[in-house]
């Protein structure tokens, strides 16, 4: 199976193989959004179980 560029992109594999990422929805219009919205955005997202799986299956990990 090739490896997904656009997955290699966006995911970074931690040591204990878990998956982290940025959060969706920090692009731009931040107005209507209150300050602890934005200070949660700041954490970064970890992916575990069944779609840490499929996503390193799909950065060409077996």
């Amino acid at each position: 199976m090739k490896s997904k560029a656009a997955i290699k992109k966006r995911f970074r594999l931690t040591k204990k193989g878990k998956l982290k990422s940025s959060r969706p929805h920090r692009g731009h219009q931040h107005a209507p959004r209150n300050a602890k919205h934005g200070r949660n955005k700041r954490s970064a997202l970890v992916i575990e179980g069944t779609w840490a799986k499929l996503l390193k299956r799909m950065m060409g990990g077996g």
